[in-house]
């Protein structure tokens, strides 16, 4: 569906640019946009090339470990059906950490490994698991203290000030997180009580 809906926007621009004598600035768009495309390819290339070499540091570390570990209360709430040392529980302190940190480019390795982690609980089964969808959720509500990212693109496109994204962005990330535990938490126990109910 979003083919179609790209294609009709895409022709439709071409034709109100070619009856409004506007062609060349289309040609001009089209060329600039490449160019930022391939800029914001090669910078994301980059990050995550980065921060997938400092998640293998961590791991070899013990980094990660120490972390998990003292994040274990929460991840228990979270997660109560993952075993304690289980290794998913590394990954998902990582992508949590950096998510906090507003590196969302970096979340990818981690969250990648997290899935794959949570899918080895759940072998034998085709859909995704309660965890799987908790951590999803999660990971989209993305509670950020510090977004780097936004704020290196702010000061990119000169920004008189590229900080003042902090307050808000804490805010409003808060409020979605605090949401998706609240729903998450009710919905994985009406799921269970419904299993208890038909066992």
């Amino acid at each position: 569906m979003l083919n179609y809906i790209w294609s009709f926007l895409i022709i439709t621009g071409i034709i109100y640019a070619s009856f409004t004598g506007q062609i060349e600035g289309l040609n001009e768009s089209i060329i600039s946009s490449a160019k930022d495309a391939v800029d914001l390819l090669i910078l994301m290339a980059g990050v995550i090339g980065m921060w997938s070499g400092f998640l293998n540091i961590a791991e070899e570390s013990g980094l990660t470990k120490y972390l998990s570990e003292k994040m274990r209360p929460l991840l228990h709430f979270l997660f109560p059906n993952i075993p304690k040392n289980h290794e998913a529980n590394d990954y998902i302190c990582a992508n949590f950490i950096a998510n906090i940190l507003g590196l969302g480019w970096a979340c990818t390795p981690t969250g990648l490994k997290a899935m794959k982690a949570l899918k080895k609980l759940h072998e034998d089964c085709d859909t995704a698991s309660d965890e799987m969808c908790t951590f999803l959720i999660l990971n989209i509500s993305s509670l950020q203290i510090i977004p780097m990212n936004m704020i290196a693109y702010r000061a990119s496109y000169g920004s008189p000030s590229p900080m003042a994204v902090i307050a808000p962005g804490l805010i409003s990330t808060a409020i979605t997180t605090i949401l998706a535990v609240i729903i998450c938490t009710i919905l994985t126990k009406k799921r269970d009580d419904v299993r208890r109910y038909h066992a």
